[in-house]
């Protein structure tokens, strides 16, 4: 079979890859070895999200009585909440494999193996193989879990995210490791529905990469709800047994039913690639792109995860969008992505993006900042979310929106209008000039605008 295009990985890089490639006219096929949405789709994003919303239900009712509601005899049912999950995943895949048809992207299911002369061999699950060949290949292969040497996930003690994901008995006790967005957002799931939990950070602070004020508020919040957050700690020892796991952390002994490990991920390239074909790597381990997403193989590009930080399924998308539109587009020039928005779906909220207040010090940038309390929002008061704020970094003397950094209430929703303002370089007096319906969360990133010259008016 010949093709314009192959694309092997059918997750947010590679199903909107070859959905764009499509559209441009070109014959298609992708190549998925499990399910169409890749581990966003199926393990990752949607599916933490939907646990992550049933969370919140259940925390919004056990509080109903602060909204004058009456609701007694609140229970949950844990393994109907990730049943929820599962079917929410179901029909989201269900629906790119419509998108692919309608679009008449050839979906082809099975392991891929790239060769050297850019014939592409499936196996598929029957034990048949078959070969397809085209000029260009999008490879978007995404990433997996990493885990701490010696240890094995076993769905049952030792977990992953996938793992986890597919848990039909709620532990009573859990051990976090690993302090980044997907530590901190099934350390809150977890506890909402009663587990006790502890989360360890080996840096100095839970969500290291955002703003360190975000990062401080987070861990209070985190604390004052009954988690127990351990930073800047060395996990020196694990055991792990029939009925739980024993760590030694820090010179302090943390007893669970259960441990999640979040320590990051790994490119997916085991068996991709032929004997004989070899990609350049960077000193990490990623696939090495040039401006173009073009590995060291001519007519070889990769796009997503794979190909490293930031790992982000937007960002593997618009990396897709734009390695398909080089390779097709007459005059095309592709960018690599510098700005984009990172969120993280724990109550409260997280999302930024641009640069933090510290980054921007680092690198000699003049800026002030503007900042704006939840607490001073109307809105945020009447929906009982009072806690968070909204920070700018803004450039000195012209007033551009470097940096934007939010936790609280519906700060995910909120980061896009910032993402616009970072990446046209708007200014504080062109967000203040633009009226924000009152009453709405979003007022806070006028004040916060304001803020910065000291004229908010509600602090």
């Amino acid at each position: 079979m010949e093709y314009d295009l192959i694309v092997v990985g059918g997750g947010p890089a590679g199903y909107v890859g070859a959905i764009r490639a499509a559209q441009l006219g070109k014959k298609v096929a992708c190549v998925e070895r499990e399910r169409a949405g890749g581990t966003c789709l199926n393990w990752g994003c949607i599916p933490t999200k939907a646990l992550l919303r049933s969370a919140e239900i259940f925390s919004t009712v056990r509080r109903a009585a602060d909204f004058g509601v009456n609701v007694s005899g609140v229970t949950h049912d844990f393994e109907r909440v990730v049943s929820r999950s599962r079917g929410v995943t179901d029909t989201m895949a269900r629906g790119i494999e419509f998108l692919f048809r309608s679009k008449k992207v050839d979906y082809v299911r099975g392991q891929a193996k790239i060769t050297r002369d850019k014939t592409v061999i499936v196996s598929g699950a029957d034990g048949g193989e078959r070969a397809l060949r085209a000029e260009n290949i999008l490879l978007a292969t995404g990433a997996r879990a990493r885990l701490l040497s010696g240890l094995r996930a076993d769905g049952q003690v030792v977990l992953t995210s996938r793992e986890a994901l597919m848990m039909r008995r709620q532990p009573k006790s859990i051990v976090i490791i690993g302090g980044g967005a997907i530590g901190v957002e099934f350390a809150y799931f977890f506890n909402v529905f009663g587990t006790r939990v502890t989360l360890i950070e080996a840096l100095p602070r839970i969500l290291p990469v955002e703003d360190h004020e975000v990062s401080a508020l987070l861990a209070r919040s985190f604390t004052r709800s009954g988690i127990d957050v351990l930073t800047g700690a060395k996990v020196d020892k694990i055991e792990t047994g029939a009925d739980g796991v024993r760590l030694t952390v820090s010179g302090r002994s943390v007893e669970a039913e259960a441990l999640l490990v979040s320590i990051g991920v790994v490119p997916n390239l085991d068996g991709v690639l032929a004997d004989g074909l070899k990609l350049e790597l960077d000193a990490k381990g990623w696939i090495a792109t040039d401006s173009r997403y073009q590995t060291s193989v001519s007519g070889i590009y990769a796009a997503g995860d794979v190909i490293g930080p930031p790992l982000l399924a937007h960002v593997a998308s618009h990396e897709a969008i734009a390695a398909v539109e080089g390779m097709f587009v007459s005059g095309c020039s592709p960018r690599k992505v510098t700005v984009f928005p990172a969120c993280t779906y724990c109550q409260p909220q997280v999302a930024s993006v641009g640069l933090t207040e510290n980054a921007a010090r680092e690198q000699g940038v003049k800026f002030r900042v503007g900042k704006f309390p939840y607490r001073a929002s109307g809105r945020a008061v009447a929906a009982g979310e009072p806690e968070g704020f909204v920070k700018l970094i803004i450039s000195e003397p012209r007033g551009e929106v470097l940096g934007a950094h939010i936790v609280g209430a519906e700060a995910t929703e909120l980061i896009g209008e910032l993402g616009l303002a970072v990446t046209l370089g708007a200014t504080d007096d062109e967000i203040g000039a633009a009226i924000h319906a009152h009453p709405t969360l979003t007022e806070m990133i006028a004040e916060a605008c304001a803020a910065a010259k000291g004229a908010a008016v509600h602090i």
